[in-house]
């Protein structure tokens, strides 16, 4: 079994990031979707996938990038993708 968290971080102010979209995709189909809660936090995007290739697209309305997507592989057992999110500027990383 495959799950998936994420968390995102508005790093200018220092806080979560609240509010933001979250959408999950496999090829063209969406599989999954949620909003992060007053932590920045979506603990489980979802908890029932198959391993393979997926995009995490994050709808950032104010920012300078207002959506960031992202192409992961997701392997067997859980991953969690934090997404920072600065005034010009978006890192990520496989997180734990």
């Amino acid at each position: 079994m495959t799950t998936l968290s994420t968390h995102v971080l508005d790093t200018a102010r220092g806080i979560p990031a609240a509010g933001i979209a979250v959408a999950l995709y496999r090829d063209d189909q969406l599989v999954a979707n949620g909003k992060t809660g007053e932590d920045g936090r979506i603990a489980s995007l979802s908890d029932a996938l198959e391993p393979g290739l997926y995009r995490i697209v994050f709808d950032c309305p104010g920012h300078f990038f207002e959506r960031v997507a992202l192409d992961v592989r997701l392997g067997s057992g859980h991953t969690h993708v934090p997404l920072l999110l600065a005034p010009f500027g978006a890192t990520t990383y496989r997180g734990s």
